[in-house]
């Protein structure tokens, strides 16, 4: 089940700990069990969300959702730490995706097929702003999603720290950046793609150690984040082999 509704079954949820994305409440109705039901949401880390009633009635598969609506992943996500440990187990250097903003669940299941069938690690993406592990996203990604680590974190800056401290390189897509191909992408790598339009935030650009952009021979300037994620991607599988 990827939602829950009513407000026992959402408050049952949260106290066994069932990994929860999102959580939508009734627009002015932060009383008795929907007020804990908050309260306990915010102590799991999930976003919670006020919605008018047309919202929950549309989202709502059953008749009874008492103004609360939970979102819970198709399965549970790793932590970042989980990702490097594979890659040390497998003995390879991290290779990371990082999604800033990408909320298209298409986008989000393609980027994580092709991570899986380009041997990457794992996937990080943010808990706000972002397509979440539905399982529209397992069926985009062909069932890769069942074999790639995800990890949500609530701070994309953060962690793009804690992974330079730990010598991974971040490289930023950004149609501004030098020329992938004459950038060098082929060590411990964690990639970031941003969203359409708005495309990778400000402060992540400058934490970046490369900013690179895929050259454009055509009318249009740029490509699906998606698209673009895998052309990134298979460039460092093509370096790792060209070095190995």
């Amino acid at each position: 089940m990827n939602q829950i509704e009513g407000r026992n079954a959402v408050l049952e949820a949260l106290k066994t700990g069932r990994p929860v994305d999102k959580i939508f409440i009734r627009k002015g109705e932060y009383t008795g069990t929907l007020r804990l039901i908050a309260a306990k949401a915010r102590e799991a880390g999930a976003v919670i969300s006020e919605a008018d009633i047309r919202k929950l009635d549309e989202m709502a598969q059953s008749h009874n959702h008492q103004g609360v609506i939970a979102i819970c992943p198709a399965k549970e996500y790793a932590e970042v730490p989980d990702i490097l440990n594979l890659a040390e187990e497998k003995g390879e250097q991290p290779f990371i995706i990082i999604l800033d903003g990408v909320t298209d669940t298409y986008n989000l299941g393609a980027v994580i097929r092709t991570a899986d069938a380009c041997g990457a690690h794992g996937v990080i993406i943010p808990k706000r702003r972002s397509a979440t592990l539905t399982g529209m996203v397992g069926k985009a990604s062909a069932g890769a999603a069942e074999h790639v680590l995800v990890a949500r974190v609530p701070n994309i800056v953060n962690t793009i720290e804690s992974l330079k401290r730990q010598n991974i390189w971040i490289v930023c897509a950004d149609t501004g950046g030098d020329d992938l191909y004459e950038t060098d992408v082929s060590g411990a790598a964690a990639v970031v793609i941003g969203g359409e339009g708005a495309g990778v935030g400000r402060l992540i650009k400058e934490k970046s150690d490369h900013i690179v952009k895929i050259p454009m021979y055509g009318s249009i300037p740029s490509l699906n984040s998606s698209v673009a994620a895998a052309v990134i991607m298979y460039e460092i599988v093509r370096r790792r082999r060209v070095k190995a």
